[in-house]
């Protein structure tokens, strides 16, 4: 600051427009930025300028966050969140309209009623362009009962049926631990929310073993994330704009999914750590109907394989597949069951594979006790008929361990088969894992550390080009977000 500027008073942030300022301001919590009013009288109408607006109740918590939640911790957080509404939305001029408004509240108490009340009469006002909302909850899909779940879906319910402007503005919905009876849940979601693209729900169903069926030809559903439900499978009949499809984490002895018309659907992605009861299931059956799935990743968490050995019954489903990742596949496992999807996908244009390694896992009874024995994957290597027409331009390899053989030989025979290979991206893991760095003493990595140095690098590019390959890809070696070697 120069002393000119220092003189008159004026610091950088007051110089700056009206447009930075709120920019600046969108960038934070509410909280925060309703703190910033005190600053000067400037300061004191800007957060009712925001364009953007973010009303989480998790922002209203005490700091540091108790652990556990309490029922009164969320009491007085929904408190100070249905009085922040109110300032925003209740003082609001009509002519300044919300592009966005991200609404996250718990479903206790009277203060839900407030809020839905005064969102409501803003989305009336047409103040509200798209609406955001997430109905959250502090209990772990473990900790809830039964009944605590029907009384959370008659909340649910209640609430979007006493103001039903806010449901049909509604964009944007996750739902967290909630059992709902079938019919209402789809003329909730789909009959009734008419302008709902993005649906993520989380330990939610109709019930034990029951089958959720969408017939929902009018949905602009783009993207439907579900997570740990106990649902027996979701048939998904009728879905024409679904984009993007996330299933996380099964309880059952099959496919969990059925797919009717999805003419839209470009990627699915699958994540589960099977139980011993947990069959493999026909992957080429879970796809059948899907025409123009592009991007596909199977998470195994490091447990044995829930699909059934297939290769060339998934050529169909896998004619558009331009990426294939595979996460989760045991450190030690074998890797080279992967290329029986890659021979039936020779479209494929980025192979990503990541395996799985937590020695905090292997020093508890739990994991014994709750998937057994990890079972090595029996499929047989498949007879190369279309490698000279992979189209395979990346491999990424995250987790490589230099002793551990099968990591090279594997990254070797995909150079090997892919002639329009262009790079070979080799990679530690993404991210620590706390339990796992605090394990005393720690153990050392299965097959060693990641190469960091010059030489050890150079040990293995020497390893994976030591005899003509019918690629000669750029190979890189990244650790974290660093790029500490090239050749």
């Amino acid at each position: 600051m120069g002393e000119r500027e220092e003189a008159q008073g004026v610091d950088r942030l007051t110089m700056l427009t009206d447009d930075i300022l709120l920019s600046i301001l969108g960038r934070v919590n509410h909280a925060a930025a309703a703190r910033t009013s005190v600053l000067s009288k400037r300061w004191r109408n800007l957060p009712w300028l925001l364009p953007e607006l973010n009303l989480h109740v998790r922002d209203f918590l005490p700091a540091p966050c108790p652990d556990p939640i309490e029922v009164q911790h969320m009491g007085r957080a929904m408190a100070s969140l249905t009085k922040s509404t109110s300032s925003l939305l209740g003082n609001r001029r009509s002519d300044r309209t919300i592009t966005r408004l991200s609404l996250q509240l718990y479903m206790t108490g009277y203060r839900s009623r407030d809020i839905g009340l005064l969102v409501s009469d803003a989305i009336d006002r047409e103040m509200v362009k798209e609406l955001h909302i997430a109905i959250v909850d502090e209990k772990g899909p473990n900790d809830c009962e039964n009944e605590d779940m029907l009384r959370r879906a008659l909340r649910v319910d209640g609430f979007f049926g006493a103001y039903p402007s806010v449901l049909r503005c509604v964009t944007r919905l996750h739902l967290v631990n909630a059992r709902f009876a079938k019919p209402d849940l789809h003329h909730s979601l789909f009959d009734c929310g008419r302008q709902l693209q993005h649906l993520s729900i989380e330990n939610c169903d109709t019930g034990d073993c029951s089958v959720w069926r969408i017939d929902a030809p009018d949905s602009k559903l783009r993207i439907l994330e579900i997570y740990f439900p106990c649902w027996q499978r979701v048939e998904v009949l009728c879905l024409p704009k679904l984009e993007r499809l996330s299933w996380e984490g099964w309880w059952y002895f099959h496919a969990p999914l059925l797919f009717g018309s999805v003419p839209a659907l470009k990627e699915l992605h699958l994540l589960n750590a099977a139980t011993p009861n947990q069959r493999g299931f026909s992957l080429a059956e879970v796809l059948h109907g899907t025409t123009n799935v592009n991007t596909l990743t199977l998470n195994f968490v490091g447990e044995k394989l829930w699909i059934q050995p297939e290769g060339k019954q998934l050529r169909d489903a896998f004619s558009k597949l331009r990426k294939l990742c595979i996460h989760g596949i045991y450190v030690e496992f074998d890797l080279f069951w992967t290329m029986n999807l890659l021979e039936a996908a020779p479209s494929i244009e980025i192979f990503d594979v990541e395996v799985y390694e937590h020695p905090c896992e292997d020093v508890t009874e739990g994991r014994i006790k709750t998937f057994g024995d990890r079972v090595k994957p029996s499929w047989e290597m498949p007879r190369f008929t279309s490698s000279g027409k992979w189209q395979l331009k990346e491999l990424l390899f995250v987790g490589f361990r230099p002793s551990l053989e099968q990591h090279t030989l594997f990254i070797r025979a995909v150079m090997d088969r892919a002639p329009n290979l262009k790079t070979v991206l080799i990679k530690d893991y993404k991210e620590s894992c706390e339990r796992c760095e605090a394990l005393v003493p720690r153990p050392s990595p299965a097959g060693g550390t990641f190469p960091r140095d010059k030489a050890e690098q150079e040990t293995i590019v020497n390893q994976l080009r030591d005899r003509a390959c019918w690629s000669s890809p750029q190979i890189i070696f990244s650790s974290g977000y660093l790029i500490c070697g090239t050749y």
